[in-house]
């Protein structure tokens, strides 16, 4: 056999054409996985995580210890099955390592980038306005969509 198609052949002659029918075929699904220092990073509103990018620039690891505070006022995390707590404590873990290794330019770069993760996870995160799509505190009555499709208040308030 040759290694080379010849005039008339296709480099991948069982192929189908470009053509024709579409196939079927596999879809995949990719999805990053994040460590969970990387993980801990809150979403946040769109200008609070501006603010840490311009901190983290120009002294590394104060936006990202800013950012910790915002776990504790209730910001969401890739991390739902860990206290918030403890995300805090991851929170302030990766703002020392960016302070302690800024020294050497490494927590400068990693201060730089952690920003730029702040600010694109805060410009993919926009908290839905609607009240049958907001996720209560715990303790805090749930409003229900009724078989009409309007939302049924369940609590008394």
């Amino acid at each position: 056999m040759d290694p080379f198609p010849k005039d008339g052949e296709s480099a991948a002659a069982g192929e189908p054409s470009r053509g024709s029918a579409p196939s079927s075929g596999v879809v995949v699904q990719v999805r990053e996985k994040k460590g969970p220092l990387r993980a801990a990073i809150p979403y946040m509103p769109f200008p609070v995580a501006v603010i840490c990018l311009f901190l983290n620039t120009f002294v590394p690891g104060l936006g990202t210890f800013v950012s910790a505070f915002t776990v504790l006022c209730g910001a969401r995390t890739d991390l739902p099955d860990r206290h918030m707590c403890c995300v805090f404590w991851l929170n302030i873990a990766a703002a020392l390592i960016q302070i302690l290794t800024a020294i050497v330019m490494v927590g400068w770069i990693m201060s730089i980038f952690w920003g730029m993760d702040m600010v694109i996870l805060a410009s993919k995160y926009r908290p839905n306005k609607s009240p049958s799509a907001f996720t209560p505190l715990s303790g805090v009555p749930q409003r229900e969509a009724t078989s009409s499709g309007t939302p049924a208040n369940t609590g008394a308030g």
